[in-house]
């Protein structure tokens, strides 16, 4: 992950001291490649590089590797104003354009609204090149008390 890490004396600095905590934790983010540019309550822009392994059979990044991307993007924001966890409620995501291989992709993230323990947070994704808007996403968060445990199955933890 790039940047300093926060002052948390700075406003919002002690949340985003708990997301890029949280985000340290995260295998599956850091598995893809995604690193951080910028963390803000409410907001957080994240980029990955499109690698071999990403790319589906009609030679452009596959569409759940995009989706990956802005959900963690998504992650980042909504945590970033909560002091408990926040979780992905629903999301759904639409696909502008196409992104290839060796592609830098962007995810901006912005918690557009905070009502009760829920939230509303769009993602852009771009191409770093030329700008161009591949996709846009949004996800409906939702603040719990706590980190739920895993759940205990014959044969062990699922």
């Amino acid at each position: 992950m790039t940047s300093d890490p926060p002052d948390p004396g700075e406003p919002g600095g002690e949340a985003v001291a708990r997301v890029r905590a949280m985000l340290e934790q995260d295998a599956a983010t850091a598995a893809l490649g995604i690193e951080v540019v910028a963390l803000a309550p409410g907001r957080a822009t994240m980029r990955m590089t499109v690698r071999p392994d990403m790319v589906q059979g009609h030679g452009t990044c596959h569409g759940g590797i995009v989706f990956s991307l802005a959900d963690s993007a998504f992650a980042a924001a909504c945590n970033g104003r909560s002091r408990g966890p926040v979780f992905a409620a629903s999301a759904e995501i639409t696909w502008v354009a196409p992104a290839f291989l060796g592609d830098t992709l962007v995810a901006d993230a912005v918690e557009h609204t905070r009502y009760g323990r829920n939230g509303v947070t769009d993602v852009a994704v771009s191409r770093q090149g030329d700008g161009a808007l591949l996709a846009l996403f949004r996800g409906r968060s939702v603040q719990v008390s706590r980190t739920p445990a895993p759940r205990l199955m014959k044969g062990g933890p699922r």
